[in-house]
């Protein structure tokens, strides 16, 4: 993997995100992937602790057939959001095991009808190398207010 490679796949990530390109997203993921938002500051266990959540590719694809079902009348009007990140910062490309960890700093906004909520924080990626291209092996999304009470996060951050 190459630097200009892993970043620009990080900000793709968002684009697509932005972009409500659901199943092109989901496609970045290795199959075995997880999506992880601690709840504490510097958690190191998604399972015997409680996190904000902890998604396998199963939750993943559910939550995304929701979003981009005709019926799912709790997204009417649709959420949307926006991700403003920093430039990525590399730091452990390991070419033996053909694995990558990064980690970006965020402004996220989402907003559905007239609520605007704004988090930040940041965006931890092991990416691993399957068949030639870069996929998620674990996305961890630590907010700088993660004790904060706030309503539910609909979308992906």
């Amino acid at each position: 993997m190459k630097q200009e490679e892993i970043i620009g796949f990080i900000y793709e990530e968002a684009f697509l995100l932005d972009t409500m390109q659901w199943e092109k997203w989901l496609e970045l993921y290795n199959q075995d992937a997880r999506y992880w938002m601690p709840m504490e500051w510097n958690q190191t266990d998604p399972l015997m602790q409680q996190s904000l959540m902890y998604e396998d590719m199963l939750l993943l694809t559910i939550r995304v057939e929701r979003l981009s079902g005709e019926r799912t009348f709790s997204q009417k009007p649709k959420s949307r959001c926006h991700h403003v990140l920093q430039a990525p910062k590399i730091l452990e490309i390991n070419e033996e095991n053909e694995t990558c960890k990064t980690r970006t700093a965020f402004v996220y906004t989402e907003t559905r009808g007239d609520i605007l909520e704004r988090f930040s924080g940041w965006a931890s990626h092991d990416l691993i190398l399957v068949n030639n291209n870069i996929k998620i092996d674990l996305k961890r999304i630590d907010l700088i207010n993660f004790d904060s009470p706030f309503s539910n996060i609909q979308l992906f951050m």
